[in-house]
């Protein structure tokens, strides 16, 4: 691989350069599907910012970035299915375990604290803490990182969440283990990839 370049990030519109360049690199790399020619992506970029006559036809052009969304809906659908693979031995281990309830709809809880207050209905708002991490226990999200609770509609959260909220009384705290199908379900979730089963530590401070 050769070295980069030399260059500044002294001024505004060097950072926002960079910035873009590196935001469009992260989404590519995300999705996945192709493999980016650099030397081809600059011309590309110069001809794009200079106004220029495209080097290639349109016809080329969607039939390549057909090509390309058809690598990348293989490579997702491939990434599913492993998460699956994986998620479902997870759950079915995981099942097993005293402590651990499963509802008809294939969510687990596990009560780590059981409160006495009302358990909240479809129509209210909630106050909670949560923390989330996927099975390998890497975090994608925690209000307890960023040290305050949040509040939101009992019905504007993902199935797994729209469930147990519904089954928790105020003061409770319970680990959650949600199905790929009650989370985000074969698409990926920023840093959620797709097929994965979700695990949350929830306490339920107050019903708004």
């Amino acid at each position: 691989m050769s070295s980069s370049p030399e260059f500044s990030l002294d001024t505004a519109d060097q950072r926002v350069s960079y910035g873009i360049a590196m935001n469009m690199g992260r989404n590519i790399a995300q999705q996945g599907g192709v493999e980016i020619d650099l030397s081809a992506f600059l011309v590309g970029l110069q001809d794009g910012l200079a106004g220029a006559k495209p080097r290639v036809s349109e016809k080329d052009l969607r039939a390549a970035f057909e090509t390309a969304q058809e690598r990348a809906e293989a490579v997702a659908a491939a990434g599913a299915a492993k998460q699956a693979e994986a998620g479902n031995q997870f759950l079915a281990d995981n099942k097993a375990r005293k402590g651990v309830i499963t509802t008809d709809s294939g969510l687990q809880y596990e009560v780590l604290t059981e409160g006495k207050g009302a358990k909240p209905t479809s129509d209210q708002t909630v106050e909670v803490h949560y923390h989330g991490t996927l099975i390998d226990g890497t975090v994608f999200d925690s209000s307890v990182t960023r040290g305050e609770t949040i509040s939101f509609p009992v019905t504007g959260v993902i199935p797994g969440w729209v469930e147990a909220l519904q089954l928790m009384p105020v003061g409770s705290k319970w680990k959650l283990f949600i199905p790929a199908d009650l989370g985000y379900g074969n698409r990926a979730q920023g840093a959620i990839p797709a097929g994965s089963v979700l695990v949350f530590e929830v306490e339920l401070i107050g019903i708004e």
